[in-house]
């Protein structure tokens, strides 16, 4: 069938999960592909889309009356259920569409946590453009996203996910006393901001450039969300920081890292203050995090950016 995991995939599980956690699940994929292709309506592989994400194993494919799709198939860890209902409430609007799959067969996808996705071009996101111009398309189009969340739904906060990261950024610190002084500084950021947080709206959680593709049915469509509820800036924050690593490299990263709080703040009308708060945040929270899981090159990226803010 031709659907081996790329090796970015394969790594970065490892990071995230764990060497064992991830090879159970690397073990089990090809017969959840199976499933999934003899589910999904007479479904034909085309390829395995490569590089990849860090997080999902995505096969591009077609349906039986030639409509172009792609298969992510993720581990339950990545809550890819949650991913569904997010697409699904966004319907398409900024973000990639969930495709239709009625009957039994959809409920063994659903089941499965496979999702059959429109298919859009993984080979081309906001990355490819000059910079200026992928900041103003990638806020164009999270602003599309932050619409009401559906009733009842089961999306976490901002509040509760930013807690539980709290821990691995003081056990970083610990572990670490230099990084004390910025950790402290994120977490006091973070405990004035979810005291006073102003609103409660669907966000895409990792929104940034590399995360939005061209399409056929819109010009850009966001995919990969890791949705929760909360305020505009949280989901912001994360764009603030694109392409940190040219930052890292130009002598005119920290003013350069400052204006992007204000312009993206002013463009998007959100509160500036907070958007700092939670930039700072975040960058120290993925510094931390990459230390762990040993991407100590991202790490260092992320940490010194933070510093500047």
């Amino acid at each position: 069938m031709g659907c081996e995991p790329p090796q970015r995939l394969v790594r970065a599980l490892g990071e995230m999960y764990g060497d064992a956690a991830a090879a159970d699940w690397l073990a089990g994929l090809p017969a959840l592909t199976e499933r999934a292709l003899t589910a999904g309506d007479g479904l034909t592989v085309e390829r395995v889309a490569a590089p990849g994400g860090r997080s999902s194993l995505v096969v591009l494919v077609r349906r039986a009356d030639g409509t172009p799709g792609a298969l992510k198939i993720a581990p339950p860890v990545a809550a890819p259920e949650l991913e569904r209902a997010a697409l699904a409430h966004w319907n398409g609007w900024g973000a990639v569409k969930p495709l239709n799959v009625p009957g039994p067969a959809g409920d063994v996808l659903d089941a499965s946590g496979v999702l059959l996705l429109e298919r859009l071009h993984p080979e081309v996101s906001l990355r490819s453009l000059p910079e200026a111009k992928a900041l103003l398309e990638a806020a164009g189009t999270l602003r599309r996203l932050w619409v009401e969340p559906p009733a009842g739904h089961a999306f976490e906060s901002v509040a509760g996910r930013t807690e539980r990261q709290s821990a691995g950024m003081r056990a970083a610190a610990e572990a670490d006393p230099e990084l004390a002084p910025l950790v402290e500084a994120a977490l006091a950021a973070r405990a004035e901001l979810v005291e006073g947080e102003p609103e409660l709206l669907l966000l895409h959680g990792n929104f940034r450039q590399s995360k939005v593709l061209s399409g056929e049915r819109a010009p850009w469509l966001t995919v990969g969300p890791e949705p929760l509820v909360g305020e505009r800036a949280y989901d912001l924050a994360r764009l603030v920081r694109d392409r940190a690593e040219d930052l890292v490299a130009s002598p005119g990263g920290p003013a350069t890292a400052r204006r992007r709080v204000k312009k993206l703040a002013e463009s998007l009308e959100v509160d500036q203050a907070r958007l700092h708060g939670w930039t700072l945040f975040r960058a120290v929270e993925s510094g931390t995090r990459a230390l762990a899981e040993g991407r100590r090159q991202m790490g260092e990226v992320n940490l010194e950016f933070a510093g500047w803010l």
